[in-house]
């Protein structure tokens, strides 16, 4: 009788077992089966939905599309002889910025999206490798964007004394004080123990939050830039107007005798200077005059771009900090990959208004084959 008691004792203790080894899971992330009556166990808190499922493949196609589309243009550049030369090396120098943006920080970021809660399971030494890249690329990115309308901006107010010569060395300069501003934003809080980008106990890892170092970051990584693009635009689009709306004139030549016709657009001089005699009329644009709007236009339509993609972002940045509140994960989320997107936008931008570089393009190809 006391073995058939044991054994029912054990019977009825093995079901009160089963649950504590199917729960105690030996990684906190696994996925774990539902049970035979069809309710979930804890490890699957969110199922996954076909939303979560498209948003995702969005994600990873934006990752590979603006990895591959940066990587195009550097080995474009690289390759052909005409483009080693101003603008194309700050056009390199934003497309160094975005491929290290797609290769270092959006595939851990999507990681963190991913998680539970989106925790942070790397550990504190990758959390500050991946937080230092995210504010170095991106400021460079951005501070590469002010430094193309600076080019073009000088190009059409100061064709004369902006040389090649003068052109290559500022363009140099701009993208060595590029990356050293970008770095120093970037790395402060470790040199300087300005805020902890990683909290042990929430498991969470994201630049840091110190007020001081939201302003110092915000301002040198973006509303500074910003200042910058929008004056140069606004200089640019007067200095453009200004150029292009007057009339020009081209010379023609004209027979021996005084001839007056009518022009459709402005009234024609005639000078006559014995033999032969030469007219001044209005023209159309010539086509470096052309290729100048066309780089305005790019230079508005890059700004725009970058505007409309980081200012939700960084508006958060610097006011959660100071009023110590903050938005929704979802909104952060969403603000944070529209700001990435900027990184797939850019080189779209600059070889649409550049046939030489869609020339480029199918030269590339054609000789793979």
């Amino acid at each position: 009788m006391e073995a058939v008691n044991l054994s029912v004792r054990v019977a009825e203790a093995a079901p009160t077992l089963e649950p504590e080894a199917c729960s105690s899971s030996p990684s906190p992330g696994k996925v774990v089966g539902s049970t035979p009556g069809g309710a979930a166990l804890p490890g699957r808190e969110h199922p996954v939905s076909v939303f979560m499922v498209l948003v995702v493949t969005l994600l990873v196609l934006l990752i590979a599309s603006t990895f591959l589309w940066n990587l195009l243009v550097l080995v474009t550049i690289l390759r052909v002889r005409a483009f080693h030369r101003v603008p194309h090396n700050l056009v390199a120098s934003t497309a160094v910025s975005d491929v290290l943006v797609a290769a270092l920080v959006m595939p851990l970021s999507l990681v963190s999206e991913l998680s539970d809660a989106r925790r942070w399971r790397l550990g504190r030494s990758l959390c500050h490798v991946w937080t230092s890249f995210d504010v170095l690329c991106c400021t460079a990115s951005i501070w590469n964007v002010a430094a193309i309308a600076l080019d073009r901006y000088w190009t059409i107010t100061r064709h004369l004394q902006y040389t090649p010569r003068t052109r290559s060395r500022t363009s140099a300069l701009m993208i060595a004080l590029t990356w050293v501003l970008s770095a120093l934003i970037a790395l402060a809080p470790l040199l300087f123990g300005w805020g902890e980008a990683y909290d042990a106990e929430l498991q969470r890892c994201q630049v840091s939050q110190e007020p001081s170092y939201a302003v110092f970051s915000t301002c040198g990584a973006f509303y500074l830039p910003l200042g910058v693009v929008l004056f140069v635009y606004w200089k640019i689009y007067r200095a453009a107007k200004f150029r292009f709306g007057r009339g020009r004139w081209a010379v023609l030549p004209l027979p021996a005798t005084v001839q007056v016709k009518e022009a459709p657009h402005k009234a024609e001089m005639v000078f006559t200077v014995r033999r032969p005699t030469v007219a001044f009329q209005a023209s159309g644009d010539s086509w470096r005059e052309q290729k100048e709007k066309r780089a305005a236009l790019m230079v508005g339509i890059l700004i725009g771009v970058f505007v409309m993609c980081w200012i939700p972002f960084f508006l958060t940045e610097l006011i959660s900090p100071l009023c110590a509140c903050s938005l929704p994960p979802i909104w952060k989320s969403i603000f944070l990959w529209l700001g990435y997107s900027n990184s797939f936008f850019n080189p779209l931008i600059y070889t649409a208004f550049n046939k030489n570089y869609n020339n480029a393009f199918k030269n590339l190809f054609a000789k793979q084959r």
